[in-house]
């Protein structure tokens, strides 16, 4: 008697290769695909949903650094102007991070020729001009609270006020029209990552559907067909020996003589 081994498992037949490999191709795609899908995801939330608050919040900011000039040209004494402006640096430092955070992500040009990577060096050239202007505006108003004369007083406030109506202001007007078309890419870019995925996810699930229905057909194909070979396989040739048979029993037609009696014997 052959001894038992546990570990030989029986040959698999070329129907059954074909099966697992269409069963592991089709494993290996669906996997594939969640992890794009998921990839996609990230990206949305990390670089659209996040930057897109982030945007939000340097247009608010930008607001605030705006009202601090304003209140700076307000101030009714040198104390309170250094206190009023002291904070202007860590805003524009805030400003800043925040542009150059979002430009470091993955920037792309949408469908309709919208490009990320334009609009936010447009951001950029707006911030650099109105930084540039709130910065001769604070010049002016410390000069005015380092000289002696009242008449040169009142020419320096009165200059660095007009310097900011007419010069800050527009330029304040540029940055808000560069975020808001920034923030129209970014909608529009997301809009065709949106799309991209939703194709994907009808594409793979038509794909496993119609996989799982064609590998469940092909299966019970060649179910059927596989014991008609085997009977095929056993169908006896004339080179095997036939199987004995037992004699035929001879019948005779021939009525058979009865038995003698006894006294004749």
């Amino acid at each position: 008697m052959r001894p038992f081994n546990r570990l030989s498992f029986p040959k698999p037949t070329f129907s059954q290769l074909l099966i697992s490999l269409m069963i592991a191709g089709l494993g290996w795609y669906s996997g594939q695909t969640l992890s794009q899908i998921d990839q996609d995801l990230r990206i949305m939330y990390t670089e659209y949903t996040l930057g897109a608050a982030d945007l939000a919040h340097i247009s608010a900011d930008v607001m605030r650094y705006r009202n601090t000039i304003i209140r700076a040209l307000e101030a009714d004494s040198q104390k309170n102007f250094e206190r009023i402006t002291e904070s202007l640096p860590a805003q524009r430092a805030r400003i800043q991070h925040a542009v150059d955070r979002y430009a470091a992500a993955g920037l792309r040009v949408s469908r309709s020729g919208r490009s990320e990577p334009e609009d936010i060096e447009a951001v950029r050239r707006s911030l650099d001009q109105y930084f540039s202007v709130a910065s001769t505006t604070i010049q002016l108003l410390t000069q005015e609270w380092n000289v002696t004369s009242a008449a040169e007083r009142e020419a320096l406030r009165r200059k660095a006020e007009e310097h900011a109506s007419d010069n800050a202001g527009p330029k304040m007007i540029q940055v808000s029209l560069a975020l808001d078309r920034l923030l129209d890419t970014v909608a529009d870019v997301a809009k065709d990552m949106r799309d991209e995925g939703t194709k994907t996810i009808q594409f793979s699930s038509t794909l496993l559907v119609g996989g799982s229905f064609f590998i469940a057909f092909l299966n019970l194909l060649l179910s059927r067909r596989r014991p008609s070979s085997e009977d095929e396989d056993h169908v006896p040739t004339g080179n095997e020996p036939a199987q004995a048979s037992e004699p035929p029993i001879a019948l005779s037609n021939t009525p058979t003589a009865p038995p003698l009696p006894s006294d004749l014997r």
